[in-house]
């Protein structure tokens, strides 16, 4: 073993390729490609995001609280932290590939996105409770997190279809696209769930509507596996010799927990969504409760966020294909994250203008971050790894995601609700923007330390991917 320590350890594990070409160097294959995932992946960021403009409906006709809203939230990881669903579905991947698990994981959304609409429909019995759950939330909840498993795996194994297509290529930039295309779902689902669920008639309706999306996502995956994969990996076969040392092994797992930029990645990753997919389930409310903005146009300006990182996301991506500075663009964004929740999260605060120049100045920072994070990965991990180390950073992120709207769904309904005598309910947002203040911080400590390990190491996060 190398006595170098500042060589990345896993530079001399190459792929012997031969000169002959495959699809993916045609661009035309490589952007089909891009765009059948990115299809897919939109329908899921939809579901994921449509109930966050209802709280308040919710309150009103199902008769939830916060606590409820919250403990639904976090249901969406459940399963991928407890049972591990998604460290088991990153060994799927690299054993079974990506066509087998990407279709395992769009069919689980359909199936937890149909438990769901059972249960908010009352197919399902809503009436009682279950150990201190209301039945409803409990139903919709275990939907939701069968959901929650099949969109994270699916997002593994969009991820790493990337990096097998773009790799050498426009990698950050393929990247940003894809996340740029799936918030677009975030986007249209805060824009017009509300509307849609008044004009669909109910919540039920909307969920159903959520429900063909996701069929429709996976069509296109099954598409994209029988005219795109399997022809290139047809190709790869005839015109890549593997070394035996490139072969996915168990045992290399331990390699992967025992890279300390591996952590740190995954580390910022779960601090910096925790302060930005939870927050989107409640900005909504804020925009109500804090700003003054009616229910029906609070999503409006919540869908500010991923609309604007449609734009910005790709551009970021870009900039990191050809000049470099991936760690300094990390950087970047988690110091804007600290500024922006800060501000939010000051009382006197009302206006509802600050609060659209907030919510721009945070689709920046959102698009600089996982700009250059999830591209990053591939300098610090080989290739035969990535399934495996995707999936343990979508692990820990859902960490954050089942954690803390609980947690602020227990701080509002009981230290942040207060009921007018008329019977109306309002909610103080200072505490919770201060906890994700604390974790903007947190983000921008981790990200230095990130910077200062790729000094040591040499991974290359400051140099351009597209290779001269």
């Amino acid at each position: 073993m190398s006595k170098n320590t500042n060589q990345n350890p896993f530079a001399s594990r190459q792929t012997d390729v031969s000169a002959k070409r495959t699809i993916r160097d045609s661009k035309m294959m490589r952007w089909t490609a891009l765009g059948l995932m990115s299809l897919t992946m939109m329908a899921a960021y939809f579901f994921y995001d449509a109930m966050a403009p209802l709280k308040g409906m919710l309150e009103r006709t199902q008769g939830w609280s916060s606590d409820d809203y919250g403990i639904f939230t976090s249901a969406y990881s459940w399963f991928n932290v407890f049972l591990l669903m998604l460290f088991i579905g990153g060994l799927i991947l690299d054993r079974k590939g990506i066509r087998f698990t990407g279709t395992l994981a769009a069919s689980l959304m359909v199936v937890g996105a149909v438990v769901k609409y059972a249960a908010l429909s009352g197919i399902l019995p809503v009436d009682g409770e279950f150990l201190g759950f209301k039945m409803q939330v409990l139903y919709a909840s275990v939907g939701y997190g069968i959901y929650g498993v099949g969109a994270e795996v699916a997002g593994v194994v969009v991820t790493r279809a990337l990096a097998k297509w773009f790799k050498g290529y426009e990698m950050a930039l393929a990247m940003g696209l894809q996340v740029a295309i799936a918030r677009l779902g975030t986007g249209i689902a805060l824009l017009t769930a509300n509307p849609l669920a008044q004009y669909l008639d109910g919540i039920p309706q909307l969920i159903l509507f959520g429900v063909t999306l996701l069929v429709i996502g996976l069509v296109t995956l099954l598409i994209y596996n029988v005219f795109l994969d399997k022809r290139l990996d047809n190709q790869m076969e005839t015109n890549i010799i593997v070394a035996d040392e490139e072969q996915f092994r168990l045992a290399d797992v331990k390699t992967v927990i025992r890279n300390r930029g591996f952590w740190l990645l995954a580390t910022l990753c779960v601090v910096f969504y925790s302060c930005v997919f939870p927050f989107l389930k409640y900005a909504p409310d804020i925009m109500t409760h804090k700003f003054g903005v009616s229910e029906d146009n609070a999503g409006s300006i919540a869908a500010l966020l991923p609309f604007g990182t449609i734009i910005l996301t790709p551009l970021f991506g870009g900039i990191y294909d050809k000049k470099g500075k991936g760690a300094t663009i990390m950087l970047i964004g988690a110091l804007m994250l600290v500024l922006v929740h800060s501000c939010f999260s000051v009382p006197g605060i009302t206006s509802p203008l600050f609060a659209i120049a907030l919510m721009i100045l945070l689709g920046i920072s959102f698009s600089l971050v996982p700009s250059a994070m999830w591209p990053a990965v591939t300098k610090i991990l080989p290739e035969n790894l990535l399934g495996t180390a995707y999936a343990l950073i979508f692990w820990v992120q859902n960490i954050g995601l089942l954690g803390m709207p609980i947690l602020i769904g227990h701080i509002l309904e009981n230290r942040g609700k207060t009921v007018s005598p008329e019977g109306a309910i309002s909610y103080d947002y200072t505490a919770p923007m201060l906890i994700f203040a604390s974790l903007a911080v947190l983000s921008v400590v981790i990200s230095l330390l990130l910077a200062r390990e790729d000094k040591i190491k040499g991974y290359g996060l400051e140099k351009a991917n597209i290779k001269n």
